[in-house]
């Protein structure tokens, strides 16, 4: 209960901060974004605009108290069924329940370019293939869940989009 409480005010400090035409109802994408910035150190662009969809379930384009306690609880606290459903989810870039080759390509181009690596980008991607136990060209939820429960460090395999321990 104190946590949940303390989430809220958060919430509302930051909302009371803001200056946006959603500060009554929530947070916008850029503010959304500086949190995870600022209390995250999230710097990639394109996780963190997933992170923000992954949050506001109701695709208004703003994330409600309710959204933030919610996705803060997965983002923090969340099982590891819950998280490989929230790293899915992130990763899905398409929101078609599969995770392509294209969306592999799409975020590990991000990450990879951002760690100086000898290692050729589709030399990563074709690692990453390994995972698609049925071969179908894409990775299904089981094809992540078995994966990351034979690996637990391929959880965020395509990006950060969980918070490190700190």
């Amino acid at each position: 209960k104190s946590e949940v409480e303390c989430l809220i005010k958060l919430f509302d400090t930051l909302v009371a901060e803001s200056s946006n035409r959603f500060a009554a109802v929530g947070f916008d994408r850029n503010m959304f974004r500086d949190t995870l910035y600022s209390a995250f150190g999230m710097t990639d662009d394109m996780i963190m605009d997933r992170v923000f969809r992954t949050f506001d379930r109701d695709n208004d384009s703003c994330i409600s108290v309710v959204e933030w306690v919610e996705g803060l609880s997965v983002f923090l606290r969340g099982t590891l069924e819950e998280r490989m459903k929230y790293c899915f989810e992130v990763y899905d870039l398409n929101g078609d329940g599969y995770i392509s080759r294209e969306e592999m390509f799409q975020m590990l181009k991000n990450s990879l370019l951002k760690q100086p690596s000898e290692e050729d980008p589709d030399e990563g991607i074709k690692d990453l293939v390994d995972i698609d136990y049925d071969h179908d060209g894409k990775l299904s939820f089981m094809d992540f869940e078995k994966a990351v429960r034979d690996e637990n460090l391929l959880l965020e395999a395509f990006g950060p989009c969980l918070p490190d321990i700190k």
